[in-house]
């Protein structure tokens, strides 16, 4: 399959058209517009420092369905426990710098580069893009995961932790909260073993595309997120 490349007018090419990889086109840039765009068609941009754009339509895509999360016994009874502050919205730029941090100190490589940085906490500040945030009780941030909400989908992009388990406290909070919402789906687009540990799995690219177009005939659920529970110790 060819790679098609970008210009500056807004389109993308059909997402069939990706590669066996799923890479499907090169080029264009990072504006909101852009960005959103392609999430509607099941696109992302993921791509390192020394490359050029690139967006990508995966097959098959991992999704995590809400309602087959699963969440383990010791995770269940760390969360009664509390360890942790929850917020939501509170520092989102400080959560993706967290997780371009620790892939680095842990010579992993990231595509969170300062170009991506500076897009999504534009999709933020429209209300697009959100984060949980899991403090310790020093007021630290120990473990995050953001996003972008579209719909009734959510498109994880990362998560981080400093801490034993702050990551899964995050995607626990994360999952109940977009049920409360009436949310469908994570999309945690390439395969992970982690994720399906939680009941990710894997779904076709027509599949998920048709999941998504249902998804957008509701109204995106925008603006700073909150949570809203009993537990002082958890929510903000």
């Amino acid at each position: 399959m060819p790679i098609f490349q970008l210009t500056s007018q807004l389109v993308f090419p059909n997402p069939s058209l990706a590669d066996r990889n799923g890479l499907l086109a090169i080029g264009g840039d990072l504006t909101p517009k852009r960005l959103l765009l392609a999430y509607q068609h099941g696109i992302f941009p993921w791509y390192s420092d020394e490359e050029p754009i690139l967006w990508w339509s995966p097959n098959p895509r991992l999704v995590l369905f809400l309602n087959e999360f699963h969440a383990s016994r010791s995770l269940k009874k760390l969360i009664r426990k509390q360890p942790f502050h929850i917020t939501l919205d509170k520092a989102f730029q400080d959560v993706i710098q967290s997780c371009a941090d620790v892939r680095i100190e842990n010579h992993e490589g990231t595509w969170i580069i300062p170009d991506m940085t500076h897009a999504y906490c534009q999709l933020h500040k429209l209300g697009f893009a959100h984060s949980v945030e899991v403090w310790d009780q020093n007021a630290n941030l120990v473990g995050g995961i953001y996003g972008v909400s579209l719909g009734r989908s959510f498109f994880g992009e990362s998560m981080f932790t400093r801490v034993s388990n702050a990551s899964k406290v995050a995607l626990y909070v994360l999952v109940d909260y977009l049920k409360q919402k009436s949310f469908d789906f994570i999309d945690c687009q390439v395969k992970t073993s982690h994720l399906m540990r939680f009941g990710a799995r894997e779904i076709s690219r027509n599949q998920f595309l048709n999941l998504l177009a249902e998804s957008l005939k509701f109204p995106s659920y925008k603006g700073l997120w909150h949570l809203n529970c009993d537990s002082s110790d958890l929510c903000d």
